[in-house]
């Protein structure tokens, strides 16, 4: 009896994923590289905390015919947002942070923005606002210091920039965010990216996680792509994240400054998709990374993003291919990282493309095919009816 029990356990613990399934990935990728979808591609999926697939296609460095590799950094642009997001939910678990409590209680200065035109604005900006883009804190013009000042300087000139709109009643995607990580650094007393180092990446064993890459971690990063218009091929693109060397630091951006691998990446989405846990070691509270990854409203309009987090509703979805209820974040050079906490299946997928044509088609691949692999059909969006 007893082993018929361990075998029923082990059976209902078993992955779900079909292995002979997932060989269809690296072909896949192959013909990406092959359509200059992308120079190269790593991709990573893990089920239930343990990966199952882990491969690369193409190349790093093409000029200097260095090929992709499996621990290649990459940067992740905005895919930090979700890292950020739990740094702050760590905070929230200690009982100094609040999701809906003014974050003037921490930022003061937040108590004295106006709203574009001179307005005051109708209600103070929450923690949920700034980290959901929902706070009227858009983007800001580009200068030659960003990236130089400190993040407690960059932060100042974006709160004494007048908000695009009342808190809380519209969406836009900015720089909310950063300021987020400005609180976290006065809440803990510590410089952002060693709060986010001890808190996070030490404990997941993040090791190749970091806003500033050494010279070792800088010989492995993907070079960046694009199109060039006339001649149709893939030539180095630039990268603003990538400093001359590294003893030149750009400043730790909270909004999309981090250079990752899949591997760090797809442990930290595997303990998101574990509810906060991995390997035994609890990170983040299962009910705070349900509040975290709860799609907001504004206006009276139900988004499809929560805090630090794109989501796939029934109405909107940002990843075509994997189910309602999943959630991730995208960057801007093409990455993508999602988690489908029904199934505890994560997809990591790492390119460094910019302006280059369809670069979204082999992410979609990718997860269609870890779909197909596990058995979850993924309805397709309804279409909206339009009247005759």
């Amino acid at each position: 009896m007893k082993i018929c029990l361990a075998l029923l356990l082990f059976v209902s613990q078993a992955l779900a994923l079909d292995p002979a399934k997932l060989v269809a990935i690296h072909p896949a990728m192959e013909e990406a590289v092959k359509a200059k979808l992308a120079a190269g591609i790593v991709t990573l999926v893990m089920e239930k905390g343990k990966i199952v697939h882990h491969d690369a296609a193409g190349m790093a460095d093409i000029a200097k015919g260095r090929a992709m590799e499996k621990d290649a950094l990459f940067w992740i642009a905005s895919m930090t947002k979700s890292v950020n997001a739990t740094a702050v939910m760590t905070l929230v678990d200690d009982g100094k942070l609040a999701l809906d409590e003014p974050a003037s209680k921490w930022l003061p200065e937040l108590a004295d923005v106006t709203v574009e035109g001179g307005a005051k604005p109708n209600k103070p900006i929450t923690l949920r606002m700034l980290l959901s883009h929902t706070a009227g804190i858009a983007f800001p013009p580009r200068k030659p210091t960003d990236g130089a000042i400190s993040l407690q300087s960059y932060v100042a000139t974006l709160t004494k920039t007048p908000l695009a709109f009342q808190p809380g009643s519209s969406y836009e995607y900015g720089f909310g965010p950063t300021v987020a990580g400005r609180i976290i650094e006065i809440v803990s007393g510590m410089k952002y990216e060693e709060f986010m180092r001890t808190r996070l990446f030490e404990p997941l064993g993040m090791k190749d996680t970091t806003f500033h890459p050494t010279d070792e971690q800088r010989a492995r990063i993907a070079r960046t792509y694009k199109m060039d218009e006339d001649t149709r091929h893939l030539v180095p693109g630039y990268n603003p994240f990538v400093t001359s060397d590294s003893s030149v630091q750009h400043m730790p951006e909270p909004a999309g400054g981090l250079f990752s691998t899949a591997q760090d990446m797809g442990r930290f989405y595997a303990m998101i998709a574990n509810n906060g846990e991995l390997d035994g070691k609890r990170i983040l509270s299962a009910k705070s990374v349900a509040d975290m990854t709860q799609p907001v409203s504004a206006g009276e309009k139900q988004l499809n993003y929560a805090c630090g987090w794109q989501c796939n509703t029934e109405t909107q979805r940002v990843c075509s291919a994997m189910p309602v209820g999943s959630f991730g974040h995208g960057g801007a050079f093409a990455t993508n990282g999602w988690v489908d906490p029904t199934s505890g299946i994560v997809t990591v997928f790492l390119v460094q493309n910019v302006l280059v044509p369809d670069s979204g088609k082999p992410k979609d691949a990718l997860q269609k095919i870890v779909m197909e692999a596990a058995g979850i059909m993924v309805k397709p969006l309804a279409r909206k009816q339009t009247k005759p």
